[in-house]
């Protein structure tokens, strides 16, 4: 990789885009969002990618070649053309085969290493990464279940995962841990790490001057008062407290089968959810196909759309790229919001 400034004014933001996994939707939902000619418009990309892959989805969906292909040991923020691959053609992965493999892993590994080490030297302004398959990364023995992880280790910072979903934004206490293994995780230590990176999050890149954060409950009615369970007075209660002895506006613990319904209609700028579903549930029912995932906390911009790789229907140019395409932008205007 060559290295280069790290400066937007008068250019448009450099934007990284990792393919993910060879064998799901990444390829075509990549294509399908910057064949829009508006979206090239907004800002240069560089694709951490297989160009045979992406040929291939562009043929499926008769889309034409828009990008050209470089050599991946070499990019660089000067390209010419609005789109550039910056091709791993070392790896062999049939563009046929929709299923988890231990190659596939091991390329799309590669791809977000390789954008985290352009976004971390100023090459790219963002990175927008497409669904890997957590099966494939531990076939290829990856230390990291997902990119969250991966982006925190190698970042070494804190991280906290956030959803955009029409109006509601969300954070997440507990990341992928498995529902009955929560309880040896929750401490108010990561409450209070959410509530304190999405206060940030809202003002610095989303234009909240004093955001009001909610935060649910863990149990149902939020313990009703330590009937079905003490983690709202133990754990929630003081992480609450802390955030707001720091000058956090945040309230709570709330039922979280109300909470939701009441963010949605505006009484707060964002939310905390204590485990995965609780607050991917709302989020996939408000908005499906245009949800972003933000890890918030990091040194660099990452977004994500909130999907997977869709294996099912990997290939047969029915995968929609409206998350895809919203991630993309959030990226793009957090870029600006940061070089403001």
């Amino acid at each position: 990789m060559t290295n280069g400034p790290n400066k937007l004014v008068g250019a448009l933001p450099v934007i990284g885009i990792t393919m993910g996994d060879p064998g799901g939707i990444g390829p075509e939902i990549v294509v399908k969002a910057l064949s829009d000619p508006l979206l090239r418009h907004e800002a240069k990309f560089i694709v951490f990618g297989m160009d045979e892959h992406l040929r291939y989805a562009a043929d499926m969906a008769e889309i034409d070649v828009f990008w050209i292909k470089h050599q991946h040991e070499k990019i660089s923020r000067d390209y010419p053309r609005q789109v550039v691959i910056a091709d791993y053609d070392e790896y062999s992965v049939p563009s046929w085969v929709h299923k988890p493999s231990k190659v596939a892993g091991e390329a799309s590994l590669r791809f977000c290493r390789d954008a985290i080490e352009a976004a971390k030297a100023g090459i790219i302004d963002a990175i927008v990464t497409a669904p890997i398959s957590k099966q494939s990364w531990q076939m290829a023995d990856s230390t990291w279940p997902g990119h969250t992880e991966m982006l925190a280790e190698l970042c070494k910072s804190r991280k906290a995962m956030m959803f955009v979903a029409g109006p509601l934004k969300l954070a997440l206490a507990t990341i992928h841990e498995a529902l009955f293994e929560v309880r040896h995780k929750f401490t108010i230590g990561c409450v209070f790490e959410a509530i304190d990176l999405l206060n940030d999050a809202l003002k610095e890149y989303f234009g909240f001057e004093k955001p009001k954060i909610g935060v649910a409950g863990l149990n149902p009615h939020a313990g009703e008062d330590g009937q079905f369970g003490d983690e709202e007075r133990r754990v929630i209660g003081p992480a609450i407290l802390m955030a707001q002895e720091v000058g956090i506006n945040c309230v709570g613990p709330f039922p979280a089968d109300t909470m939701f319904l009441r963010a949605s209609r505006g009484e707060f700028d964002g939310v905390v959810a204590m485990y995965h579903d609780q607050g991917l549930i709302p989020v996939k029912l408000l908005a499906f196909d245009s949800a972003v995932n933000v890890t918030i906390g990091l040194p660099i911009i990452r977004t994500s759309p909130s999907h997977g790789t869709a294996f099912d229907i990997a290939g047969k140019g029915k995968a929609s790229a409206s998350s895809m395409k919203a991630a993309i932008r959030i990226a793009i205007e957090m870029v600006k919001k940061k070089h403001k």
